[in-house]
């Protein structure tokens, strides 16, 4: 999996497509499909919450819901455009690079 939590990513399909966001939860692949993450205001589903305690009310919140992997990119830290990633060992350690600048991503 080329994408961590922090990581800035932008939505390449869906609804949200063209949006920027920070990861905040990552969910590995298990089986064939595909792994899922979740990024702050990407996917925002709306959720009844109940009152936490009597005399309060209720009320509707907005809640990100988990995106496919296949449907971001990583934003490189460097150059700031949405690229594929590769990897390199530097100094005995392997790190993702950009495909673009060719620096760490």
């Amino acid at each position: 999996m080329n994408i961590k939590k922090g990581d800035n990513v932008i939505v390449i399909s869906g609804k949200d497509k063209g949006k920027q966001g920070k990861v905040v939860r990552v969910f590995p692949a298990r089986d064939s499909i595909g792994g899922k993450i979740i990024v702050e205001n990407i996917n925002l589903k709306k959720k009844h919450q109940k009152p936490k305690s009597a005399g309060k009310k209720g009320e509707t919140i907005n809640v990100s819901r988990p995106v496919f992997l296949s449907t971001v990119k990583l934003i490189c830290k460097n150059c700031g455009k949405p690229t594929r990633t590769g990897s390199k060992i530097m100094n005995e350690k392997k790190v993702r690079i950009c495909k673009k600048c060719g620096l760490e991503a």
